[in-house]
């Protein structure tokens, strides 16, 4: 699915360039995440496929909980003529009004949302009200119910997931035994 919101955002918006962010230490996160290393490295071989897509490491290397907002004031600061698209899925702008400084983030950058398939969501389309300054723009994507969650939980479980990720992306997971049961 990011690879779909990534191709996506390219073609719908008409990005220069897209940038990913593998998260640093996610502040919202209650679970340990794997650690970064690894998470760059999936976001590279996901993406190598993807033009005008460039991995960021900037989160990753980044001391403390990583905000959304530190890294948009980063690129600002970098190339100030840029126009900032900020592209997440629904799941994340539901919570949006809960970020770090919510507000500075919709006046840095146009908030660009994706609407998948979630089976846990409920039905309907996604409420707006939850984009500080209501400033955001629609991404469509094919339907795709299967969450970056489903697929962890597939592999703990020895289940395969090579019709769910990039072929380099599985062999990576595999090759790390990442995701298993310790």
């Amino acid at each position: 699915a990011h690879v779909a919101l990534a191709r996506a955002a390219i073609e719908q918006l008409g990005l220069d360039e897209l940038r990913v962010f593998p998260t640093g230490m996610a502040w919202h996160k209650s679970r340990a995440l794997t650690p970064g290393p690894h998470r760059l490295e999936m976001a590279r071989l996901a993406f190598a496929e993807v033009p005008r897509a460039i991995i960021d490491p900037r989160e990753v290397r980044r001391d403390g909980p990583t905000y959304t907002v530190d890294t948009l004031r980063e690129l600002q600061g970098e190339q100030p003529q840029a126009q900032l698209v900020l592209v997440i899925g629904a799941d994340q702008a539901e919570a949006l009004d809960s970020w770090r400084e919510a507000g500075q983030i919709a006046r840095i950058a146009t908030i660009s949302i994706a609407e998948r398939a979630r089976p846990h969501a409920p039905a309907g389309t996604f409420d707006a009200s939850h984009v500080p300054g209501g400033r955001w723009q629609p991404i469509e994507l094919p339907l795709m119910p299967f969450s970056a969650t489903d697929i962890r939980a597939r592999v703990e479980a020895g289940q395969g997931i090579d019709h769910l990720v990039p072929a380099a992306v599985a062999r990576y997971i595999d090759q790390h035994h990442l995701y298993r049961p310790t």
